[in-house]
């Protein structure tokens, strides 16, 4: 299909651009999804900033890479979220622990990521949007429906603005269906389309690792949903039920491989790729697929480096003949 393949920069921020640029080169990318952290892309000197962004068109150009997709998954988060401390690691320092003023800055950087995006020729932004209902998902103490209604008509109100910002630059928002985002499932995912009201500014990037751990099918993402996927991460991971852990994971940290799953590189879990990428083939989607590394048991280098091969060998293109046709007389 040759469908570009990147690499999600957000798990390599410990790297300068520069350099992640020349690994992700030498190892054979085509390009990389941005992340909007860890000196990658500053938000606001990108929409503001065009000597900023012609330096960095200049060194993927170097590298010759491409970018298709950055990823403002924090200020996401920080824009729809019921603070708790943990926010205080994605905002400035100087705001921390003002669980209003965190919000606010994150509202303020993603009516900006839009702008930035256009000035790097892309088209979509991957991200989080947060849950002010994530903390209810277990209904006990009890959980009422009115507490759910409310919190997604609260994600309704502080992202429509958002979204405005998003049209005007052409641009399409793509949330990673992810636990702790106000869409994680199916069934959530469908909720959120139609309090939006179908709104097209807001897809999905599709993430099976997301997915199969809950006891989902992932692929069924792209058969509902075929005309709201917006980007794709291929990542994926491990159900290991041993009859001591559970799927929500024991409070053990990742990587601890007595939790009941763990993130994998590709091809070391559970995901069907090779589904996926008939489903996809299927809604005829031909954006970018973006390994999203994450895998505490595996250096990273090996790891990315064998993923590209991974997403190269399964990425099929369709037939363009009927197997049978030879067959008629």
């Amino acid at each position: 299909m040759s469908r570009p393949v990147t690499i999600f920069t957000g798990q390599w921020a410990d790297l300068s651009f520069e350099e992640i640029c020349e690994k992700a080169s030498k190892m054979g990318y085509d390009g990389l999804e941005i992340a909007c952290w860890g000196g990658h892309m500053d938000i606001e000197k990108g929409a503001k900033d065009q000597e900023y962004i012609k330096q960095k068109k200049e060194i993927l150009k170097k590298y010759d890479l491409k970018c298709w997709a950055l990823g403002a998954h924090l200020p996401g988060q920080c824009a729809g979220d019921r603070y708790d401390e943990r926010l205080d690691n994605f905002a400035p320092d100087e705001i921390s622990g003002q669980p209003e003023k965190i919000r606010q800055w994150g509202i303020e950087q993603l009516k900006l990521v839009p702008q930035t995006a256009a000035n790097m020729g892309c088209e979509v932004v991957t991200g989080f949007m947060g849950s002010p209902i994530w903390k209810f998902f277990y209904s006990f103490p009890q959980t009422t429906e009115q507490m759910i209604e409310d919190g997604y008509q609260k994600i309704v109100d502080i992202w429509s603005p958002i979204f405005d910002e998003f049209d005007k630059q052409g641009v399409k928002f793509a949330l990673e269906v992810h636990p702790t985002e106000i869409a994680y499932d199916f069934y959530t995912t469908e909720k959120l389309f139609e309090v939006f009201e179908h709104r097209e500014t807001l897809g999905i990037n599709f993430d099976p690792s997301h997915l199969i751990w809950q006891g989902m099918t992932p692929e069924v993402m792209i058969k509902e949903f075929p005309e709201r996927i917006y980007h794709v991460h291929m990542k994926d991971a491990a159900v290991k039920l041993d009859g001591k852990a559970g799927i929500l994971g024991s409070h053990l940290p990742f990587g601890d491989r007595r939790r009941g799953w763990n993130f994998r590189s590709l091809g070391h879990g559970d995901v069907d790729f090779e589904e996926i990428i008939r489903d996809l083939n299927d809604i005829g989607y031909e954006g970018p697929l973006s390994v999203e590394w994450e895998d505490t048991g595996m250096d990273r280098v090996y790891g990315a480096e064998e993923a590209l091969e991974f997403v190269r060998n399964i990425d099929f293109k369709p037939s363009d003949i009927a197997f049978d046709e030879s067959m008629e007389n």
